[in-house]
Formats: C-alpha cells, structure tokens, sequence
C-alpha cells in the first residue's frame, strides 16, 4: 500500500472514532425524587408507585435507563417526611413528586425553587402549596384529591343506602386544612337530608376506637370516612370497627370496601398517579411549575360490598347499584 493511501485510510478511520463513541455513551441519567405519604410496606402506596413507574416508561423514561426513582416513604409523618424532604433534595433531583400534603409542606420547607409534582392533595391553595389552582405561582404544581362539594355525596350516598340513618360521625384529620373543608362541605348537606352530623379525629388508632364505640351506643347511626393518609393508614381498623358494631359507612376510597367495607365514592388515586407522570414528563422537557395548572381528577368511582351489606341486613338499593362501576360478591 502506498503511504498516501494508508493516511488516507487512517484519517477517515481516526474521523469515524467519535461518531462510534458517541453512538456508545449511554442516554443521560434524569434523577427523579418521589416522596411518597404511606409507609414501605404498604400494598396500595406500592401500586401507586408501580403506576407512575409504567406511565412514564410509556413516556419514554425508563428507570434505570434514562431517570433514576429515588422513593422515601415518609408514612404521613411530619418528622420523617423533613428527614426524607432533606435527603431527597441534597441527591439534587430535576423533579421531586410529592404524594399528599404533609410531604408537599415538607419539600417546600426545604426547597422554593426545585420544581415538586404533588399528587393526593385536597386542597392545595388552602395548604400553602400554590397561590391558586389556574396559575400555581412557584415550584409547584401537580393534581389534586377532588373538589369539596364531593364530600357532601358521601352522607347524601349513606341516606340513599340507608334512609333511616340519623346520626353520622364524620372521621376526618383535623389538623389539615382538606379536614376542615371536608367537614363543612358535609354539613352543609347535613340538614336538608335531616342528618346530625359529628366531626371525630383519627390521628391514632386509640382515638379512632373510643370514637365509634361512642358512635355504635347512638341509635340509626352511620359513619362517614373522608379522604385522609391518616384515614388510609388505619383502613383496617376502622373497617373492622364498623363491621364489629354494625355501622353502615361511606369510604372515599376504594381500598376501605376491597378490605371488606360497605360502600365508597372518589377519584382513581392509581390513575392520578398514571396521569402525575405527564407533568414529570412536562417539566423533564424543560417546563415550569408556575405554569402547570392544578389539574382536578377526570374519572371518579362508586363501589359496593354486597358480602358487607348482608352482613348489615342492608339491601342495597337499585339506584346504587345501576351507577356503581364495581360490585363485590
């Protein structure tokens, strides 16, 4: 070969290396922080973050590949989701997903201008969160819980199950602003369905049980369970204390009648954390919180426990029966 040609050959080899490398270098790492409101172990908070997990992936975020999940599970404890907050935002995410408002508030606390995607919040302007659903204002935006106006259908679903019912306590987290809305939306209703209505606070599992021993002692009673993580985190218990005392309840989640309740009405919280990964996906790309409106839920659920009702000598009504979109046998 002569020299010229071997140098010839040796450039256009030496100038293919870097297109060869570059075709080589894996795709960036985008680290993504999700600061959940469940505990570790806890079988639907697992589904939530399997949904957003596929959602996103069918966005082209794949984990392990081109994002990086790091998930705490702070449990809806104030102290842990500060300790979780701080780890979070020092692995310097591009977005932190927020589920539920105590982890929200802690994120904030810690961080004004890392953007933060908030799932399960009730009300985020009256928590602090944004300056209004429409323009949200800061580094955070996301979906919430639902209106007020649908706690007020949970007593009017418990006088149409049950048209006797007097009485209803109201299981609700006070010490959240969504506690004190849900309450005042269901009194609201409570007088012109002729039903006395009674706040109860389920921050522990001992404050649960003295309430709706009281409650059971009060003839033509009824429960009604809002949306809360504290209400989630003690599921079990409150089912088995309705059942125990025979108190026909309205859950505003599905998870309370899977495990054996009589009836409940709200959002698909897995398909609001499938539809939480297109704002990720959004600020990934280059978007601001600021400008992502709060986003309320599109596809709500009434389900029924016929095996609950039996249990209750409750037949339940055909109107009910003809909108539920799940009946278990």
């Amino acid at each position: 070969m002569r020299r010229r040609q071997f140098i010839t050959l040796l450039g256009g080899a030496a100038a293919c290396w870097p297109l060869a490398a570059r075709a080589q270098q894996p795709e960036p790492m985008r680290p993504i922080g999700m600061l959940m409101n469940r505990a570790a172990d806890d079988a639907e908070g697992q589904a939530f973050v399997a949904a957003f997990q596929q959602a996103m992936q069918q966005l082209g975020w794949s984990d392990g590949r081109n994002v990086r999940i790091d998930v705490r599970w702070g449990a809806n404890d104030v102290e842990r989701d500060r300790k979780y907050a701080a780890e979070l935002i020092a692995l310097a995410p591009d977005v932190i997903l927020a589920s539920g408002t105590v982890a929200a508030a802690a994120l904030q606390n810690v961080t004004r201008t890392l953007p933060i995607v908030f799932v399960l919040i009730a009300d985020p302007v009256g928590a602090g969160i944004v300056e209004s659903l429409a323009r949200p204002g800061g580094n955070a935006t996301g979906f919430m819980n639902f209106e007020y106006s649908l706690s007020g259908k949970w007593l009017e679903l418990l006088k149409e199950i049950v048209p006797g019912v007097r009485r209803a306590a109201v299981l609700r987290d006070s010490g959240t602003p969504a506690g004190i809305g849900e309450f005042s939306a269901i009194q609201g209703a409570a007088q012109s369905l002729g039903v006395e209505v009674r706040p109860v606070g389920i921050h522990d599992a001992g404050e649960i049980e003295r309430a709706v021993a009281v409650v059971s002692r009060s003839a033509n009673a009824g429960l009604v369970v809002t949306a809360s993580a504290s209400a989630s985190a003690h599921h079990d218990l409150i089912v088995t204390l309705a059942a125990r005392y025979k108190l026909p309840a309205v859950y505003s989640d599905r998870l309370n009648v899977t495990a054996g309740g009589l009836v409940s009405y709200g959002p698909d919280r897995v398909e609001q954390f499938r539809r939480v990964a297109s704002y990720v996906d959004r600020i990934l790309k280059g978007e601001k919180p600021a400008d992502l409106p709060v986003q309320a839920p599109t596809k709500y659920e009434l389900v029924v426990n016929l095996k609950a009702a039996k249990a209750l000598n409750l037949a339940i009504p055909a109107s009910v029966l003809g909108r539920a979109d799940e009946v278990i046998e």
